[in-house]
């Protein structure tokens, strides 16, 4: 093994996520996984409850992981637990978020009244919408089963990858690829680049 990697990983030991942040912060790559797998569970459920909306919470937890990666050096275990750091960066970034979605939607409206047009075909948008929502419905029941439960675990259970992994009794990898497979197929039915 590496030296990058950590001694967790040899002799199983689980570390708590503040011994995992301070090994961030030294670049241990591993530990950021670990991590990461101890808690984007947790990250994403506070970041949908502030957006409620999967896709934006998607990216902000990635943001969020990005920034823990990037700034680890920052945390200090005196100040508080590595949890909640965490869970503070994703609620700052989840509400700067929402500030910035209401401010673009209060422009884009401004605009719009300006720019409106009485001969605006409703009935056209409907029907694009009807497709649009009979698609999304009908794509995850065009995956496999293994795949669909490991995707309806992760995101709409919020369990991690590995706990993903424990309660289908399959290895991690093997819970990830499916996740992976599953998502990218469903961007593919959704026409989703």
């Amino acid at each position: 093994m590496s030296s990058n990697r950590l001694d967790a990983k040899e002799d199983d030991t689980v570390q708590t996520p503040d011994a995992l942040m301070q090994q961030v912060a030294l670049g241990h790559e591993a530990a950021f996984e670990l991590l990461y797998d101890a808690m984007a569970s947790r990250v994403f459920g506070l970041v949908l409850r502030v957006l409620r909306d999967n896709a934006q919470s998607e990216e902000v937890t990635q943001e969020v992981f990005v920034e823990a990666w990037q700034h680890a050096r920052r945390f200090d275990p005196v100040r508080g637990g590595a949890a909640s750091w965490l869970l503070t960066i994703a609620h700052r970034r989840a509400v700067d978020r929402v500030r910035s979605s209401q401010a673009s939607q209060d422009r884009d409206l401004r605009i719009g009244i300006k720019e409106f047009q009485d001969s605006y075909d409703d009935v056209e948008e409907n029907a694009i919408l009807h497709d649009e929502s009979l698609r999304a419905v009908q794509a995850p029941q065009r995956l496999n089963q293994a795949q669909r439960e490991a995707i309806h675990l992760a995101y709409f259970g919020g369990y991690t990858h590995t706990e993903v992994a424990e309660l289908l009794k399959i290895p991690v990898g093997t819970a990830k690829t499916r996740i992976r497979d599953g998502m990218n197929k469903l961007r593919e039915l959704m026409g989703v680049a």
